[in-house]
């Protein structure tokens, strides 16, 4: 049998010259698009841009002019009545007005007052709210709805009270007939401290509001151990608690200064700040837009406002920002 020889391999035929299999172009991961339109950054620099113009304009650029018209004289009418008078603003403020002194003692009596009796009964109010009694959020929504109310209602309100013919306390103690009048807003002896009470009442909600805040963050272990220990409440408050409060205590008595120091709306309510009510604020007001129209007066007094307040909000500023760097 004769053997058939084998076939060689044919040479494998090359591919024809030409585009290969259409590849599909690779997905884009989801989630990667397009940052923003032409739109999104038209939309968001008016959400930026509006707000911060406003800013600037109304609040840094007010108060740079006010810095500036502080050593000016100026009445108002036409820039070309403004003078530059240098510290004759200041020199008259410091010796020859006698307000400026009372109103400066009375933004630190409502400091005082603020800090000692509103203040440490808004932390006993969160104490109770915290222990979780029934209707606590009742009780919470009727102690901060003070703060919540605008200070002119307040004001208002605080005035039918101290009304001398039909007021509430005249009539419970029998001050209300004809010569035993108690004249709480027109006695000067007796309107700061009416006013104080007034805004007391208000601010306790707002301290209690912020103490509660704080005690919620109060590690619950604490607590637990301090029971343990045999602690009994008040010395679980005062050894445990209250120390870990240190933060909500430096807000509190920050917030406290800034509200003695814009103290406004109930004075200017009352009696607009005349007859032993002065303060600051009210001399500002009186001079820039009152009759007599010495906006670089008023601008002298604001700007002492200003320093005071800057005393006080750089230092916790300073103390806050090391915090968070060493955090």
């Amino acid at each position: 049998m004769t053997a058939t020889p084998a076939k060689a391999p044919e040479p494998a035929t090359p591919p024809a010259p030409g585009p290969g299999p259409t590849s599909r172009p690779a997905k884009t991961p989801h989630g990667h698009r397009r940052l923003l339109t032409r739109r999104d950054r038209i939309t968001l620099g008016l959400m930026a841009g509006v707000p911060t113009i406003l800013h600037v304009t109304l609040v840094w650029l007010t108060a740079l002019a006010s810095i500036a018209l502080a050593f000016t004289t100026w009445d108002g009418i036409g820039f070309d009545s403004i003078k530059w008078v240098g510290l004759d603003n200041f020199r008259e403020l410091f010796t020859n007005n006698p307000q400026f002194w009372p109103a400066v003692e009375h933004n630190v009596i409502w400091f005082v007052v603020l800090i000692l009796l509103p203040t440490p009964f808004g932390l006993f109010l969160a104490v109770q709210l915290d222990k979780k009694i029934r209707f606590s959020r009742v009780y919470q929504t009727a102690f901060f709805l003070p703060v919540v109310m605008s200070l002119a209602v307040i004001g208002f309100v605080w005035q039918l009270i101290y009304n001398p013919d039909t007021g509430l306390i005249n009539s419970l103690i029998g001050a209300n007939k004809p010569g035993h009048y108690i004249d709480w807003i027109g006695d000067p002896d007796l309107n700061l401290w009416a006013v104080l009470v007034a805004a007391s009442w208000r601010h306790t909600g707002y301290m209690m509001i912020l103490y509660l805040a704080g005690l919620k963050g109060v590690d619950p272990a604490l607590r637990e151990a301090s029971a343990l220990d045999g602690a009994g409440e008040w010395q679980t408050f005062k050894n445990v608690i209250f120390p870990t409060l240190r933060p909500t205590n430096t807000v509190v008595l920050v917030v406290t200064i800034i509200e003695a120091l814009r103290a406004f709306d109930l004075v200017f309510v009352f009696n607009k700040g005349a007859q032993g009510t002065e303060l600051l604020s009210i001399l500002v007001t009186n001079n820039i837009i009152g009759e007599s129209s010495r906006i670089g007066y008023g601008s002298a007094i604001a700007v002492v406002l200003l320093v005071i307040s800057l005393a006080v909000i750089i230092p916790y500023l300073i103390a806050t920002f090391r915090k968070e760097r060493r955090a």
